[in-house]
C-alpha cells in the first residue's frame, strides 16, 4: 500500500477513535448521573433501567471497535495493514474505505461470520 493511502487510512482511523474516546466518556457520565437520580417510583426505575441497558451495548459495541481500531494502528506499524489476515491478499479499496479496520477480504469476511454463525457468536 502506498505511503499516501496509509497516512488516509491513519487520518480517519484516528478521527474515528477520537469520536469513540468522546462517546465512551460521554455514556460513562450519563451513567454516573443516571445512578445519583432520585427515582420516584417503579416506571422511573424501569426507564433507567431500561437505558442502562442500552447505554451498556452501545459502550460494548464502541469499546470493541476502539480495540480493533488500536490493532489496524499496529497493522500500520508493522507493515500489514490492508491484508487479509485469512488469505493474505489485499483487501479492497472500497472495503478499507467502508471499515478501515477491516481484518479480512470480502470473501474471506463471509467465511468467517458463517464459521462465527455456527459456533454461535
Amino acid at each position: 500500500m502506498k505511503a499516501k493511502d496509509l497516512q488516509f487510512f491513519e487520518e480517519i482511523l484516528n478521527e474515528r477513535k477520537v469520536q469513540l474516546q468522546k462517546n465512551i466518556a460521554s455514556c460513562a457520565e450519563e451513567q454516573a448521573g443516571a445512578q445519583k437520580d432520585d427515582l420516584k417510583d417503579e416506571g422511573d426505575l424501569a426507564s433507567a433501567s431500561g437505558g442502562a441497558v442500552i447505554s451498556d451495548a452501545i459502550m460494548t459495541q464502541q469499546k470493541k471497535e476502539l480495540e480493533e481500531i488500536e490493532y489496524a494502528f499496529k497493522k500500520i506499524k508493522d507493515g500489514s495493514y490492508g491484508t487479509c489476515e485469512m488469505c493474505e491478499d489485499p483487501i479492497g479499496m472500497p472495503r478499507l474505505k467502508a471499515k478501515p479496520f477491516a481484518r479480512y477480504c470480502i470473501v474471506c469476511r463471509e467465511i468467517v461470520e458463517k464459521e462465527n454463525k455456527a459456533k454461535g457468536k
